[in-house]
């Protein structure tokens, strides 16, 4: 049976992630909130523009290592800022 190759930046991605999943939860036990309209066509929670920006993130991301021959830096730096950008005002 083969394990997979966790490299660093990949530790770094799902760490990431789950630390933004706790630090939300956290936050929405401490800090309920309601729906919003942002850019996205749909009235969003925190939670919701999470999963958004999340699922977004990892379809960019994907699409600039399969597409380019950008690092793999230049491709998490592009996923973060959209990630941010929905969070902010998604």
């Amino acid at each position: 049976m083969e394990w997979m190759a966790w490299t660093l930046p990949t530790a770094l991605f799902f760490g990431a992630i789950a630390l933004l999943l706790a630090g939300m939860t956290f936050y929405e036990l401490r800090a309920p909130c309601t729906e919003r309209r942002g850019f996205l066509p749909i009235a969003t929670t925190r939670g919701d523009r999470l999963f958004i920006g999340l699922l977004g993130s990892a379809y960019l991301h994907l699409l600039v290592i399969g597409v380019t021959d950008w690092n793999i830096w230049v491709a998490s730096a592009l996923s973060l800022v959209w990630l941010l950008a929905v969070m902010r005002w998604g």
